[in-house]
């Protein structure tokens, strides 16, 4: 589908940067201007998660992979709140202006598809960062827990919040309805979070899942996360940088498609 004026006869150059940067400040803008949902509900429902584990499995719980229960949780839940979040906000973004109608004020402007892709990846991408940095400084005041190495922990958030924001945005062209976009909250989205290591060593499970859980992109997203936080993982950091970016590179290729084509954009 062609978004507005043919591409080729574009005359502010092969990208349009101004149009891109404003629709990346709408979608940055979109979730700070409800900061306290956005930002302070996801670092409560993370403490919430730590207290609840730490209270259900009591101090006589043994250390996991040499460090204590609570230090090993701690990355698993921040990158799980990472993830959640950069998913949220652009499929909610995607699926409301569908709803609403006004997905054309997207549609109109010059904006090629894979403008339209990385303005609403930066969205998703600028709330996971931040929501990692929230996380973390609360991680260092309370738990005393610093990054080991920060550099990998940076490039894991980012590729976590880009990955689910691609997944989220994909999520949100094919939904049509607000139920569509719960059911692949509820029955994709929660499930690969939930059974890929964030409260376990995968090790402790039985062959089959363990194979299982290896082909999971957010397995390997939490276990990198996890050995930039505490120096500790289940597989290798570089295995799972080509895994995730391999993962995100597909989606993007996907959603982009999606957009390129206008599936279920058309009025």
């Amino acid at each position: 589908m062609q978004n507005s004026v043919d591409q080729g006869a574009r005359s502010f150059g092969a990208i349009n940067w101004l149009g891109l940067a404003t629709l990346a400040r709408r979608e940055t803008l979109r979730f700070l201007a409800v900061w306290t949902q956005t930002l302070l509900a996801p670092l409560v429902t993370a403490g919430l998660f730590l207290l609840i584990f730490t209270i259900a499995i009591g101090p006589g719980r043994p250390d996991v992979m040499g460090v204590p229960f609570v230090t090993f949780l701690a990355p698993g839940i921040m990158m799980m709140t990472v993830i959640q979040n950069a998913f949220a906000n652009t499929s909610s973004s995607m699926v409301i202006a569908k709803v609403q109608g006004n997905i054309v004020d997207t549609l109109m402007p010059p904006l090629s598809p894979l403008e339209i892709l990385l303005g609403y990846l930066a969205g998703g991408i600028v709330r996971g960062v931040l929501i990692a940095v929230v996380v973390a400084a609360a991680f260092a005041l309370f738990l005393g827990l610093l990054p080991q190495h920060p550099v990998i922990v940076l490039i894991y958030v980012v590729l976590g919040a880009a990955f689910m924001g691609a997944l989220g945005l994909f999520a949100g062209i094919f939904a049509n309805k607000f139920d569509q976009m719960a059911a692949i909250t509820n029955f994709i989205v929660t499930p690969l979070a939930f059974l890929s290591g964030t409260f376990y060593s995968v090790d402790a499970l039985p062959p089959v899942l363990n194979s299982a859980s290896h082909l999971n992109p957010v397995f390997y997203l939490i276990d990198g996360l996890r050995f930039g936080m505490i120096g500790v993982s289940d597989s290798s950091p570089a295995l799972g940088l080509l895994v995730c970016g391999g993962a995100t590179l597909l989606i993007c290729a996907v959603t982009w498609q999606m957009l390129r084509t206008g599936y279920r954009l058309k009025a």
